[in-house]
C-alpha cells in the first residue's frame, strides 16, 4: 500500500484523538506526511502542495477496527436474517459451506473488504474458517490485498479439525508463501477448543507457538465452547497477552478470571450474541473483570457490516443488562457506567490492542500510521448539531455519513465515494458464487436453507464434528 504522494490536511474539523487521554480538538487540523501522522492541532501550517480536505461540521477520528468477521460468507450476505446459531452450523458446518470454490470465496472476501474500508472500518480480521484447501486460502489473500485496506488473515477451516490442518506441509507452505514478507497487516490461527479432555487442540497451538502467531477462538459459544475449554487452554499453557477470545458470553468467573490474568482480549459481536444465541453480550462481564474488548461484527450472512452498529448495539446491550439486575433487585440505575467515549474505544483503540498493533493504529497522534476517518455529511439533518462528539458517532452517525477514509495516508474514499474500486467487477463475483450455489443445491434447497430444519441424522452434541467426545449439553442431543 503506497500512500498519497502529497500530504493531506484535514482542516478545522472535531478531532477525536483517541490518545490515552481521549483528547478532544475542536477545530482542529490532522496533517499526514506520507503514511504517518505528522501532527495534530489547531491552525496547522501545512506544506505548500498539501491537499486539504474541509472537515468543518464532521468529525475526524482513528479508522475503526474489527477484530472478528467471517468475510468469505459475505457473498451471501443476509441469508440467513432469520438463523439461529443452531441453523448456522447445519448450513455451513454440515451441509453447505463444502460448495464454496476457491473463486466464491474470493468474491466474498472481495466484497467484504470493500465494505469494510467503505464504512470506516480500516483494519479487520478475516477470521476465514472456509479455507478447505491451499487454493482456498491463496484466494483469501488474493482479495485483501486487491484492496487497499489494512487486513489480518486468521486462518480456519471448518471442515477439518485444527490439528489435522495446522500440522499439514501445505499450510507451512501457506505461511511461507503467504505470509512472511507477504502485504497482511497480520496473520493469526483461527480455531476453536471443544473442551474435549484428550485435547486435541493442543497441537494446533503448538504450531502458532512455533511460528510465533496468535491464536483467536470462539469461546463462551453456548452449547459449543465453554469453560473445558479455557481451561485445558490454560492447564496446558497455551492461554497469552495475544489471544483473542470471540464471544465469551457464556463463562464463569473462573474463565473469565483466567482470561484476565493471562493478559487477554474479549472480542464483542453483540449484534450476534443478541441474535444467535451464543449468550448475552458480556461487557458487563468483562467490565467487572477488567479484560480489555475489541468489537467485531461477525458475518454479514445475518447482520451488518459496520461498526457504527457495533458501538450503538453493544452500549444498549450493556444498559440493558444493568437495568434488568439493578431491577431484579428493586433498585435503579441513575448513572450509565459504560459510556459512549468507552466504546468509541473499543472500536479503535481496543482492536488495535488486540492486535498488538497500538503503537500504530488506533490514535491520532503523531508518528502512528494515517489511518483516518471524516464522519461528515452537509446534506443530512442528523450530523448537526453536534454536541457529544462520542455520543453522535455511536447513536447519530452511519456508514452514510462516512466521508473520506485515509489507510496508511491513502485516500480509499473521498466526497463520500470509494477510489479507485470496481465494484461492477465484485458484483459479478458474487453473482457467480449465488449462482453456483443455488444451481448446486437446487432452488427448492436453496429456498429452504434460509430457515433449515435440523437434520435426521445425529448431530453430535459437539456441532464442530471434529471429534466424538460428548459435553452432556442437552440442547444438541437429537
Amino acid at each position: 500500500m503506497s500512500a498519497t504522494s502529497r500530504p493531506v490536511i484535514f482542516r478545522n474539523g472535531l478531532v477525536l484523538t483517541m490518545d490515552d487521554a481521549h483528547t478532544v480538538l475542536p477545530g482542529a487540523d490532522v496533517l499526514v506526511i506520507g503514511d504517518r501522522i505528522a501532527e495534530v492541532g489547531v491552525g496547522l501550517t501545512a506544506p505548500d502542495d498539501a491537499l486539504e480536505i474541509d472537515a468543518a461540521g464532521g468529525i475526524v477520528m482513528p479508522g475503526m477496527v474489527d477484530t472478528h468477521r467471517h468475510m468469505w460468507q459475505t457473498a451471501m450476505r443476509g441469508y440467513g436474517a432469520d438463523w439461529t446459531l443452531t441453523q448456522y452450523f447445519v448450513w455451513y458446518y454440515l451441509e453447505s459451506g463444502r460448495l464454496f470454490r476457491p473463486e466464491d470465496v474470493y468474491a466474498g472476501n472481495l466484497l467484504a473488504a470493500i465494505e469494510a474500508v467503505d464504512a470506516g472500518v480500516t483494519t479487520t480480521v478475516d477470521w476465514s474458517h472456509g479455507l478447505q484447501t491451499p487454493d482456498h486460502a491463496d484466494a483469501a489473500v488474493d482479495a485483501l490485498e486487491a484492496v487497499d485496506g489494512r487486513f489480518v488473515l486468521a486462518y480456519g477451516n471448518i471442515q477439518q479439525g485444527p490439528w489435522e490442518w495446522a500440522t499439514s506441509p501445505e499450510f507451512r507452505d501457506f505461511h511461507r508463501r503467504r505470509v512472511d514478507g507477504g502485504k497482511l497487516a497480520g496473520f493469526q490461527m483461527a480455531f476453536d477448543v471443544t473442551g474435549d479432555p484428550a485435547f486435541p487442540e493442543r497441537a494446533a497451538f503448538e504450531v502458532a507457538r512455533e511460528l510465533g502467531v496468535a491464536v483467536t477462538t470462539h469461546a463462551g459459544v453456548w452449547g459449543a465452547t465453554n469453560d473445558d475449554g479455557i481451561r485445558l487452554m490454560h492447564e496446558h499453557g497455551f492461554m497469552s497477552p495475544s489471544t483473542v477470545y470471540v464471544h465469551a458470553a457464556t463463562l464463569t468467573h473462573d474463565s473469565y478470571n483466567r482470561i484476565a490474568a493471562t493478559g487477554g482480549s474479549v472480542s464483542v459481536s453483540t449484534e450476534s450474541e443478541q441474535s444467535a444465541g451464543q449468550g448475552y453480550p458480556p461487557t458487563w462481564q468483562l467490565r467487572h473483570h477488567d479484560i480489555p474488548v475489541s468489537l467485531s461484527m461477525d458475518t454479514s450472512v445475518w447482520w451488518s457490516g459496520d461498526l457504527f452498529s457495533a458501538m450503538r448495539s453493544t452500549l444498549g446491550a450493556d444498559r440493558s443488562r444493568e437495568h434488568l439486575e439493578a431491577h431484579a433487585k428493586q433498585d435503579t440505575i441513575t448513572h450509565c457506567h459504560l459510556r459512549a467515549e468507552q466504546v468509541v474505544e473499543w472500536a479503535t483503540r481496543g482492536g488495535a490492542r488486540a492486535l498488538g498493533m497500538d503503537s500504530t493504529i488506533g490514535a491520532l497522534t503523531p508518528g502512528r500510521q494515517a489511518d483516518i476517518v471524516l464522519i461528515k455529511n452537509d446534506a443530512s439533518p442528523v450530523m448537526f448539531p453536534i454536541l457529544n462528539p462520542n455520543g453522535h458517532v455511536v447513536f447519530q452517525a452511519q456508514r452514510g455519513d462516512v466521508h473520506t477514509v485515509l489507510v496508511g495516508g491513502r485516500i480509499v474514499k473521498r466526497d463520500g465515494r470509494l477510489v479507485d474500486v470496481d465494484l461492477a467487477a465484485a458484483r459479478a463475483g458474487v453473482a457467480a458464487t449465488i449462482d453456483h450455489l443455488r444451481e448446486t443445491m437446487g432452488e427448492e434447497a436453496w429456498q429452504r436453507g434460509m430457515n433449515p430444519d435440523v437434520p435426521e441424522t445425529a448431530i453430535l452434541e459437539n456441532p464442530y464434528q471434529y471429534t466424538e467426545w460428548d459435553a452432556g449439553s442437552a440442547q444438541w442431543k437429537h
